[in-house]
């Protein structure tokens, strides 16, 4: 047996505490949507060829209800080393691995029948009107009929407590968040004029959607 590097080992306890956090604790009780929500979102809407886009963990691709035994996965992130720990939690599906920026044009990716975004606007650099950007980034890579998904986080006039707000006011800080000026009509504005059967559901902060492009 191979024997783990102090990297490797530092990293998969980090990604076992952001789990535990995100997923065990923040959903639930700050953010005001239970990981569950963020499961069914994926298990109604992978496809057998799914791209996904700001990977974390890998925490729900390796939990989904795949509609084929052997689905063709492709990662894409910028960050090496969330794309080796989520590749590695699914590796029993062999998923092709991108490293790239999706705020800049794409090239060559290979085209997908589903693309998944779970919580990774809500990080990214902008205002939520800028961050469209990605979808523009994309279209080349969506098949037509395709479903595109995803969840991120809100402020704008999200209900939140006043937990979620030091928190969010902390991560935006920090970094970590880039959402002070995220609010729901931008997403929404943004989706309709890209796609065709927008649904949006927000639960606490988080917003929930899901589309499909045009043929």
């Amino acid at each position: 047996m191979a024997q783990l590097s102090k990297e490797d080992v530092e990293a998969g306890q980090a990604l076992a505490v952001y789990d535990l956090l995100v997923h065990g604790l923040s959903n639930h009780v700050v953010w005001r949507c239970p990981t569950r929500r963020l499961q069914a979102l994926y298990d109604r809407n992978v496809s057998a060829r799914h791209l996904d886009v700001g990977v974390g963990t890998g925490y729900f691709l390796d939990k989904v209800r795949w509609p084929v035994k052997r689905p063709t996965i492709t990662l894409l992130d910028l960050n090496e080393h969330s794309l080796k720990a989520a590749a590695d939690r699914i590796e029993r599906f062999g998923p092709n691995l991108i490293q790239a920026n999706v705020l800049e044009p794409l090239h060559d990716i290979g085209r997908f029948d589903s693309v998944g975004l779970c919580y990774l606007l809500h990080c990214l650099p902008g205002t939520l009107k800028e961050k469209m950007v990605v979808f523009d980034n994309l279209r080349p890579a969506i098949n037509g009929g395709a479903i595109v998904f995803g969840a991120t986080i809100l402020q704008g006039d999200a209900p939140r407590s006043w937990i979620a707000q030091k928190l969010m006011d902390r991560y935006n800080q920090d970094g970590v968040f880039s959402n002070t000026a995220d609010k729901y009509q931008d997403l929404e504005s943004g989706l309709v004029a890209r796609f065709e059967d927008v649904h949006i559901e927000r639960h606490g902060v988080v917003a929930l959607f899901r589309a499909r492009a045009a043929h």
